[in-house]
């Protein structure tokens, strides 16, 4: 695989290359033994994993350090409405050295606030596309999108748009390296940039917090294997 992907892109070397969910079918000391093989063979520098939870992470890093090379990553889901790597992975993380790569830091969209309560999904959205939009029913309750619309008036008061606000939210996490999103248009980058150096106040954390209390998902038993799961 990593050989197709290289030839694919033109390159000699990955800097990361990530394990893409926890493999329940295959011994973790395989899995680790690939990766060791790729980074003696210099096909990557670092290896990563996604959506491991943290006695995953704790079992890879141990293995990699036996084996001699560096697990230095892991990406999760995480957002203002996903928050169920704080509790554990997060401080394994922290402990082990492994920062954060996240990805949907604005919940799919919804926390750009362009879903709104009562109304049909935009015609260009994720939610409106059958083939893609099925993970995102979870977020679309309309007293989730009510309370989501609240945080208007918290992102006006920052100068951010909404968009801004729920990537700056996620950045704030200090094991957070990078957040990785979506775009359909050149000027929704540019914009998504503007969220890189904003420092949130801690009382603005707060309101945050109660603006989506109750909405917010903490639970790390939510983190389970996509045959149990859509994500």
């Amino acid at each position: 695989s990593i050989n197709g992907s290289l030839k694919r892109m033109n390159l000699d070397y990955f800097d990361l290359y990530q394990a893409h969910r926890f493999d329940y079918e295959t011994p973790l000391e395989e899995t680790m033994r690939a990766f060791a093989d790729i980074v003696r063979q210099g096909k990557a520098l670092y290896i990563g994993v996604s959506e491991w939870n943290a006695s995953q992470i704790r079992a890879g890093h141990a293995l990699a350090t036996e084996m001699g090379f560096q697990l230095i990553s892991s990406q999760p889901q995480y957002s203002m409405l996903w928050r169920v790597i704080e509790a554990e992975v997060v401080p394994a993380s922290q402990e082990l050295g492994v920062s954060q790569i996240v990805w949907s830091p604005m919940a799919q969209g919804v926390l750009t606030g362009k879903y709104l309560p009562g109304q049909p999904a935009p015609a260009d959205s994720r939610a409106a596309n059958e083939k893609v939009g099925g993970s995102i029913q979870e977020f679309l309750k309309d007293d989730l999108l009510a309370a989501v619309q609240n945080l208007k008036p918290v992102a006006d008061e920052l100068g951010l748009t909404m968009a801004q606000l729920a990537l700056a939210w996620t950045l704030q996490n200090p094991n957070v390296s990078a957040a990785i999103v979506g775009a359909s248009r050149p000027e929704q980058i540019s914009s998504n940039l503007g969220a890189v150096g904003v420092k949130i106040p801690t009382e603005v954390m707060t309101r945050i917090d109660g603006i989506l209390d109750g909405f917010a998902k903490f639970d790390p038993a939510l983190m389970v294997s996509p045959a149990t799961r859509l994500c």
